[in-house]
């Protein structure tokens, strides 16, 4: 028989840490202030600084209420409650060579220089609804898919596509630049996350530096809801200091990824970032996160844009690729290969896996 599916009921995000933290001084791009070309000038003006200085900023007023936000949270909650039996039967096959969609269970690396202590970060991975196929999922999770696939599609038309109009005037490009790269309805690697971080004990907490390392995410941009635990941390270009990244309120935490890094030869950064052991007030409960991952279409290819006037002022007109002469990757390409790469039972603080060679022509780097 069916089981019945509990109803989602509300979601109370716990309490923020009372610790004095290091906090960075993200920039705030409101998504408000694009009815004029001047309001869009000095947002595209953010955005750009934005992402070639700390490659992470906050959003406001993104027309997304918070009760639906807060419901996507609830399901997640409620994914998560399920029995790991259970969870385990959406694993993707072929996890192992960068299959990511579907659950991704915890324990398959290792966080400590010992080698010893396994990670406890559990994702599961919703695709694009772009007619391609239909994700099989568990019944808390089918129950609300019209909700889940509008949910989605909001973050297209009222998030990244705005975004990605500013991100294209700050390079003196056509407004429809990068959202014809981005459209929804094609095939891409695109995906919602529900994403676990389960709490340690303290003992175990003592013992570690952080729940996950130093990296950079591998298509545009990424999309990171509130989440009132701290513990994410970015790494300043200028200076590779560690800063901590506050929830703000009503607002999205957006980081630049290695698409965009990629196009532009360099000139918008990829986001280096880890999380951390949260402050001790927070350790008691676990990390719960909502999060988007946007990518460029998958026949797109990696070459550097040479149509932007910006860039070619600025000489980025060669990405890593391009320099060693070895072939440019289409975004499908890059994706798998990093994704099998990120998807390795190796522990991440290995030397031969810290610094891989993803695809010829780039290397892995460490982040610690």
């Amino acid at each position: 028989m069916p089981v019945a599916v509990p109803e989602l009921g509300t979601f109370k995000h716990v309490p923020e840490t009372k610790e004095q933290l290091d906090w960075a001084e993200l920039v705030t791009v409101d998504l408000s202030q694009l009815d004029t070309p001047a309001g869009k000038k000095r947002q595209a003006d953010i955005l750009i600084s934005a992402v070639r200085e700390m490659g992470f900023f906050y959003v406001k007023n993104f027309g997304i209420s918070q009760e639906r936000v807060d419901r996507q949270f609830a399901l997640g909650k409620q994914f998560y409650e399920l029995p790991l039996e259970e969870k385990l039967k959406y694993v993707p096959q072929g996890l192992d060579e960068g299959q990511f969609n579907g659950y991704v269970p915890a324990g398959r690396r290792t966080v400590d220089q010992e080698g010893k202590i396994k990670d406890k970060i559990e994702i599961y991975n919703i695709p694009k609804f772009n007619g391609d196929f239909r994700h099989i999922h568990p019944a808390v999770i089918s129950e609300k898919i019209e909700e889940v696939e509008e949910f989605a599609r909001a973050l297209h038309t009222e998030v990244l596509d705005p975004l990605f109009v500013l991100l294209a005037l700050a390079l003196e490009l056509p407004e429809d630049y990068f959202t014809k790269i981005h459209q929804y309805q094609v095939k891409s690697e695109d995906h919602l996350r529900y994403m676990r971080y389960e709490k340690y004990p303290s003992e175990i907490n003592a013992k570690l530096q952080n729940w996950s390392y130093g990296h950079t995410d591998l298509g545009s941009f990424t999309l990171l809801f509130r989440q009132p635990v701290a513990a994410l941390q970015i790494r300043l270009p200028s200076t590779n200091e560690w800063k901590w990244v506050k929830p703000q309120d009503a607002t999205l935490t957006v980081n630049a990824c290695d698409a965009l890094e990629f196009l532009t030869a360099g000139y918008v950064k990829s986001t280096v970032h880890r999380v951390t052991v949260p402050p001790k007030d927070q350790q008691h409960v676990d990390r719960l996160g909502l999060l988007y991952f946007s990518r460029p279409h998958n026949d797109v290819r990696l070459s550097t844009i040479q149509d932007s006037p910006v860039l070619q002022r600025a000489g980025y007109t060669e990405n890593e690729f391009e320099k060693s002469g070895n072939p440019v990757p289409t975004v499908e390409e890059w994706t798998f290969a990093k994704q099998k790469w990120q998807r390795t039972k190796a522990g991440s603080l290995r030397k031969d896996h810290a610094t891989a060679t993803i695809l010829p022509g780039f290397n892995e780097k460490v982040y610690v």
